[in-house]
C-alpha cells in the first residue's frame, strides 16, 4: 500500500471518528479534511475547490433558496393546515408526514423537503405535548426514500446521471429511477409508520427541557382591517382561530380607548385594535390566520411594509433611553420606522395601550421592522436584543405567486 493510500484511509478514519463523536460541526470537519488532503498532496491543487462548482451542489443550493421562499411566502402554512393536528395518533402523524415528505422529496430535493417539514413536525409535537424525536427520525428516512423516486430527488441520482452522460453520452431521465425508487419508498414508508418509530430508544420519548431564556408572553395590539358590512365580525368569531394559534384575546380598543368587559358577541369594527397575549411566533401566526395588521402597516412607502419584516425581542436595562417613556413619546414608529408590537412584563398584563405604556427596567419589548432599522432602533433606545429570539413575518400575499413559480420550475 502506498503512502497516499495509507494517508487517505487514515484521513477518512479520522473524519468518521469525529462525525461519530459529534462535538465538532460537520461542515468544519469536512472542510478541514479537504484542506488537510490538499496539504498532503492527496488532492491536486487545481481541483481543491472544484466540487463547489459541481452542478449537484448548485442545484441543492438553489432548491434550498426556493424552499425558503416557499416558507416566507406562507405556502408551507397551507400544508400545515392539513398536516398539524394534536388529536392525531403518533402513528397516523408519522404516516402522514412520511407521505408528504416523500412526495416533496421526489419533486424538489430530500434536503429541501426536510427543511420545509421540520418546523411543521416540531409544531405538531409541541401541540401534542410529546417528544419531537419520535417523529423527526422517521421523517428523515421518509424524505431519503422519497428522494430516490426521481432524478432531482437526491444528490446521488444527479451525480450518477451526470457520470452516465460522461461515460455513455446520455444521462438518466427524470423518471428512470421511479420503478425501483417508488417500490422501495412505499415499503420504507410503511415500515417507519407502523414499526420504525417504535424501535427508537426510550430517551427519545422524553420531551426536551426548555433551556436558556424562558418563553415570554407578550401583550400586543393588532389592527383590524376593513370589515364588510355584509359579513359582520364579532370577537367570538376569532376565538377558535386564537385558540388554534395559542393566543388569548384579552381586550378590544376602539377610538383610542379600551373597551372594558367586552363580550364574545361584541361586534368588531374597521380600524379597531385587538389586544392579545401570546409568544411572538403565535402572535405572528394569528396575524396571518385572522388577517390582521399592526400599527404602521398603513405606511406603504418606505415604512414597515417596505421590505421583509422581522420580530425581535429586546430587554430594557436600567440605563436604557426608553425607561420612563413610551414608544409614542419616543416617536419610535415615525422616527425609526419600527413599531412596538408587544410588551412582556414578568407575567403581568399591560393595562394601558401598548405604545403608550411607560417602559420599566426589565421589560422585554417585541419590536417589528426591517433588520437594519431594528438594529438602529435597539441602539438608539438602549435596549439589548435577545440572542436567537427573532421571528420572520411571513409575506402571505405572495403565497400564490411562490407556488405558481415553483410549479413552473418543476414542470420545466
Amino acid at each position: 500500500m502506498t503512502f497516499d493510500q495509507t494517508a487517505l484511509f487514515v484521513l477518512f478514519g479520522v473524519v468518521f471518528a469525529l462525525l461519530i463523536w459529534g462535538r465538532v460541526r460537520f461542515d468544519l470537519i469536512a472542510f478541514s479534511a479537504l484542506i488537510l488532503g490538499a496539504l498532503l498532496g492527496l488532492v491536486p491543487s487545481h481541483e481543491i475547490f472544484s466540487g463547489f462548482g459541481h452542478s449537484a451542489v448548485i442545484i441543492i443550493a438553489l432548491v434550498l433558496i426556493v424552499s425558503r421562499g416557499l416558507m416566507n411566502s406562507g405556502a408551507v402554512e397551507l400544508i400545515a393546515g392539513h398536516v398539524l393536528s394534536a388529536s392525531r395518533s403518533l402513528s397516523g402523524h408519522v404516516g402522514l408526514m412520511a407521505l408528504v415528505g416523500a412526495g416533496l422529496s421526489g419533486i424538489i430535493n430530500n434536503v429541501a423537503a426536510l427543511a420545509l417539514l421540520m418546523p411543521l413536525d416540531l409544531e405538531a409535537a409541541r401541540k401534542a405535548e410529546r417528544s419531537p424525536g419520535l417523529s423527526l427520525m422517521p421523517l428523515s428516512f421518509a424524505t431519503i426514500l422519497g428522494g430516490m423516486i426521481t432524478l432531482i430527488g437526491t444528490p446521488p441520482n444527479i451525480v450518477i446521471a451526470e457520470y452516465r452522460s460522461d461515460a455513455l453520452g446520455a444521462p438518466f431521465s427524470m423518471f428512470d429511477f421511479t420503478p425501483v425508487g417508488l417500490l422501495v419508498a412505499v415499503g420504507g414508508i410503511a415500515f417507519v409508520t407502523l414499526v420504525g418509530w417504535r424501535l427508537l430508544p426510550d430517551h427519545f420519548r422524553v420531551p426536551p427541557k426548555q433551556e436558556g431564556f424562558a418563553e415570554s408572553l407578550y401583550s400586543a395590539e393588532l389592527k383590524v382591517g376593513k370589515i364588510s358590512e355584509d359579513k359582520p365580525l364579532t370577537v367570538g368569531d376569532l376565538y377558535p382561530v386564537a385558540e388554534d394559534k395559542d393566543v388569548a384575546i384579552i381586550g378590544l380598543i376602539r377610538n383610542g380607548r379600551r373597551i372594558r368587559g367586552f363580550a364574545r358577541r361584541e361586534p368588531i369594527k374597521s380600524d379597531d385594535f385587538l389586544v392579545v397575549e401570546g409568544d411572538p411566533k403565535a402572535i405572528e401566526a394569528f396575524i396571518g390566520a385572522a388577517k390582521l395588521d399592526f400599527a404602521g402597516s398603513e405606511r406603504h412607502k418606505g415604512g414597515l411594509t417596505g421590505s421583509a419584516l422581522s420580530l425581535i425581542e429586546a430587554i430594557a436595562p436600567d440605563n436604557a433611553r426608553i425607561i420612563g417613556s413610551s414608544a409614542f413619546d419616543m416617536r419610535l414608529l415615525y422616527g425609526q420606522s419600527v413599531t412596538l408590537l408587544g410588551i412582556s412584563r414578568q407575567g403581568r398584563r399591560i393595562q394601558k395601550r401598548v405604545r403608550h405604556e411607560k417602559i420599566r427596567p426589565g421589560d422585554v419589548l417585541l419590536l417589528l421592522g426591517t433588520q437594519d432599522r431594528l438594529d438602529n432602533a435597539c441602539s438608539w433606545l438602549g435596549v439589548l436584543p435577545l440572542e436567537g429570539r427573532k421571528t420572520g413575518m411571513i409575506q402571505r400575499g405572495k403565497a400564490r405567486l411562490a407556488i405558481a413559480g415553483f410549479v413552473l420550475a418543476i414542470a420545466a
